[in-house]
């Protein structure tokens, strides 16, 4: 789950990490009187979105007068913020931060997640901060530097100080940084986070360490834990698609591709988008209906991947261990009656009730083809996907 660059300095300010003053607001007004409170200026109006990039996409802005925040702020409060990363859709634009504008004279990077190869917390630090650490791992890895927490003793303040020294920073800036490393390492394991990252982190003119933004991710499958936390959520940053299958038990993914998948199994999934990918096809969903898929799950994850124009054909492929094939026919049959879209469904079913199943769809009347071979399914699949085209 992902917080808001609002919600995120909330979170730093409650651990002692320095942020710069700043008011949020869904309302231009609210914008305009923020700055007034906030004054003297300059200030920094940024859009609320679960999107990186936002700079680049018009979503962030320095302005010196209030009526400039107002102005701003009416210009996106409603509309959709399309970033590189956001996708084509963009992401809606429901509040705006306004914060007091800081001079900096160098930009640092720092961030803590879990590094999967060593299954360790880690702190990733960079001199240059500002940029995508993906891109600066990629050009100049010399310049990322980490360092691993061990659990057993937690976080210690020379680590941060070790790390601050190999930043070039000095004075009172070491124990600064010190500070703020041990502040986002705890935060971090008290609240079961996936990532922290500040970017930059920031020295001011006058030589302090201020934190300019703050990117936060939930470890959702912890979020039991932390009710503070899931009220954060902001449901309308996500495709309405996927809380739809979140909420009915299944996990879906949109793509770009033609080609509706339907499958049971994580891995199986997968395997069924390698497949229809090898024989010249495009999957226009990730959707892993589970091992104990049901009749209304089934039909539901159809009238999701149909919410999807692009979509050609859908593929389905089930094999049967705990859930019972002649229950994953009906559902789909009752999913194409109910829908009525004329669209035409490949269904591949292996193992438990695969012959009663395959024979419910191939007496239904529907426009559903049987196939018994996984491959033989993926080219019937592809090749109905053109054919629609």
């Amino acid at each position: 789950m992902n917080l808001h660059e609002y919600q995120s300095k909330e979170l730093f300010r409650q651990y002692g990490l320095p942020v710069a003053n700043f008011k949020v607001s869904s309302k231009a007004t609210g914008i305009g009187k923020a700055a007034y409170e906030l004054s003297p200026g300059p200030f920094i109006v940024k859009c609320q979105v679960h999107s990186g990039a936002r700079g680049k996409a018009g979503g962030v802005l320095k302005v010196d007068t209030p009526a400039q925040a107002e102005a701003f702020a009416a210009k996106w409060l409603g509309k959709r913020l399309v970033t590189h990363q956001s996708g084509p859709h963009g992401k809606p634009v429901n509040r705006i931060l306004i914060e007091n504008a800081v001079e900096c004279v160098r930009e640092l990077y720092l961030s803590a997640a879990i590094d999967r190869s060593t299954a360790h917390l880690t702190v990733i630090a960079s001199e240059q901060g500002g940029m995508s650490i993906e891109e600066l791992a990629m050009v100049e890895p010399e310049r990322i530097l980490k360092v691993a927490i061990d659990e057993l003793v937690g976080p210690q303040p020379y680590q941060g100080r070790e790390l601050a020294y190999k930043l070039g920073l000095q004075g009172r800036q070491v124990n600064q940084f010190a500070k703020i490393f041990m502040g986002i390492t705890k935060m971090f394991m008290e609240n079961d986070l996936s990532l922290v990252e500040i970017n930059p982190l920031a020295i001011t003119r006058g030589g302090d360490l201020i934190c300019l933004d703050a990117k936060i991710n939930v470890d959702q499958y912890a979020l039991f834990r932390h009710p503070e936390l899931t009220e954060l959520d902001d449901p309308s940053q996500e495709d309405p698609r996927i809380a739809r299958a979140v909420a009915s038990g299944f996990s879906y993914v949109p793509l770009e591709g033609n080609i509706g998948c339907l499958v049971n199994g994580a891995g199986l999934a997968m395997g069924t988008m390698d497949i229809i990918k090898n024989l010249g096809g495009n999957p226009a969903n990730f959707l892993d209906v589970g091992g104990t898929a049901t009749k209304e799950r089934v039909m539901e994850a159809f009238k999701i991947i149909l919410e999807d124009p692009n979509v050609k054909c859908i593929m389905v492929n089930i094999f049967g261990g705990i859930v019972r094939c002649d229950m994953i026919a009906e559902g789909i049959r009752g999913a194409v009656e109910e829908i009525k879209r004329d669209i035409p469904v490949v269904v591949r079913l292996e193992g438990n009730h695969a012959q009663l199943g395959e024979n419910i769809l191939n007496e239904c009347g529907l426009n559903i083809v049987s196939a018994r071979d996984l491959r033989q399914a993926a080219s019937l699949a592809v090749k109905a996907a053109k054919d629609k085209d």
